[in-house]
């Protein structure tokens, strides 16, 4: 009996191995399934999307609003609200592909056409975040970077706040996003993503003596298949470049081909109401932490990372733009407070999550240093009209931001390095080498939108012409342009 019960114990035990090694060699065979979003990141991103969006309207709206007098309150409110609405539209369109496809013999430089109207997606499709294996819906990321699109020709209204005429600033405004912004953001933040990279790299180390060439090559293509800037190596968490310096500059060549308001020396142009600037800086506050947490992608400690630093950098700037008004205007300012906070937010912006928290606020303290004497003794010596201060706020933290990444990413000064995808893990880090292919971004940028603008503007000056006629000006845009009052006593 006993002897009869081990055999069939062994049966059983032989059977059960048998099964085992069957299904192993299945499940070895079968496909790696694809990944799927998860839930909380997703939310995230919605989240963040709502609060980019806030960031603008109302956020941009009222800060700029407060800052123009009472008879253009109405249509800085109008050129913010029109210019979301227009370029919403134009993302949808094709702005989408041509930042973030693949493109042709022009890859480096701007996407293709292969998602124009949205072509192929579908609330199934998802795209990858900076972690391999991690995706989220295409819809959301669409709908993510839509805002940034939104935003950032926004912010040029405010060089020509109170002169330039509501069909020129759309006209512009359409040309802008579509020849400099898509492109930017293209050669910017396009890659293959991490997938393909960790692939490539996998594949490469693995590779037989006899097959490393090919290997080789095939990574080769893969960090090929990236936007210009992007191959040069450059870091751009939340948009230094894309965003800010983009749009400074854009507002100035706009200032100088515009051209100043009329009464600019002689009269008086206070704003109108600091309450409504201090409620529009608040709100962008607020909304930027969409934007800086969001970018990176996932509800995770890169995102909590960007978060503290867009807390401290901020602060840091407000309090030295503060003390910088006291030691030289004797009286420190409302209007001071909320511009060094947005000084702040635009130079923390590239590095919010590569910074450390201490290195945050060293760089928050420079860019409310350098933004102040920017918008006072720099802008006053060279005699511009740059109504509220676009280029001085958003092109100079922008550039103080973007070259202070590469210093401030370095873990040695508490930063969290470069992820190197090929291999694996936080690459050595040459900070020399960094802050010189940081430099490189920016003068990319500035060149390219700068020179960009430069002949857009001309040529919607030619077509439609920039302005109204002095007298019209004088009566202000609310009435000439939109026929209303924001006010009505």
């Amino acid at each position: 009996m006993k002897f009869c019960n081990l055999r069939r114990l062994a049966a059983f035990a032989a059977a059960a191995t048998l099964v085992a090694l069957t299904a192993a060699a299945a499940l070895a065979q079968a496909p790696t399934p694809a990944p799927t979003p998860n839930k909380g990141d997703t939310a995230w991103m919605m989240t963040a999307s709502v609060l980019v969006l806030l960031m603008t309207i109302p956020g941009l709206a009222l800060f700029y609003g407060g800052m123009v007098r009472t008879k253009n309150m109405l249509s800085m409110l109008m050129q913010v609200f029109t210019c979301v609405c227009l370029v919403a539209i134009i993302w949808v369109v094709y702005g989408y592909s041509l930042a973030f496809t693949e493109g042709t013999s022009f890859n480096m430089f701007v996407g293709g056409l292969s998602k124009a109207f949205l072509a192929g997606v579908t609330p199934e499709s998802n795209v990858e975040t900076f972690t391999d294996g991690v995706v989220i819906p295409e819809y959301a990321y669409i709908c993510f970077q839509m805002t940034f699109a939104c935003i950032t020709p926004a912010l040029i209204v405010g060089a020509v706040a109170e002169r330039m005429k509501f069909s020129a600033v759309l006209a512009f405004i359409a040309l802008w996003v579509t020849v400099i912004y898509f492109p930017i953001a293209h050669m910017v933040w396009y890659w293959a993503g991490p997938a393909a990279t960790v692939a490539a790299g996998k594949a490469l180390a693995a590779a037989a003596p006899d097959a490393k060439a090919a290997a080789q090559a095939a990574m080769d293509a893969v960090l090929a298949n990236a936007g210009l800037a992007f191959q040069w190596g450059a870091i751009d968490f939340a948009g230094g470049t894309v965003v800010h310096i983009n749009a400074g500059i854009a507002g100035l060549m706009a200032a100088f081909v515009v051209g100043k308001r009329v009464g600019f020396g002689r009269e008086a142009m206070p704003p109108h109401s600091l309450t409504m600037t201090l409620i529009g800086a608040s709100l962008l506050w607020v909304g930027w932490f969409g934007f800086n947490c969001g970018s990176a992608l996932e509800a995770g400690g890169t995102a909590a990372l960007a978060m503290i630093n867009t807390f401290v950098a901020t602060a840091a700037a407000a309090l030295a733009w503060l003390v910088m008004e006291k030691m030289f205007k004797g009286k420190p300012s409302l209007l001071g407070a909320a511009s060094g906070a947005i000084a702040g937010l635009v130079a923390v912006t590239p590095a919010s999550g590569f910074a450390g928290p201490m290195g945050a606020i060293v760089l928050g303290i420079v860019a409310g240093v350098v933004c102040m004497i920017f918008c006072s003794a720099i802008k006053n010596a060279l005699g511009y009209d740059d109504s509220l201060d676009v280029f001085g706020v958003h092109c100079v933290g922008g550039i103080i931001g973007a070259i202070g990444t590469g210093f401030l990413a370095a873990p040695a000064l508490g930063g969290t390095g470069i992820f190197d995808y090929a291999a694996g893990k936080v690459a050595d880090y040459d900070m020399a080498a960094q802050v010189v292919t940081q430099c490189k971004a920016v003068a990319l940028t500035l060149v390219w939108s700068g020179v960009g603008s430069l002949i857009l503007l001309l040529i919607v000056k030619v077509i439609f012409g920039l302005r109204l006629g002095t007298d019209q000006e004088r009566e202000g845009l609310d009435l000439v342009d939109h026929g209303e009052r924001a006010y009505n006593y």
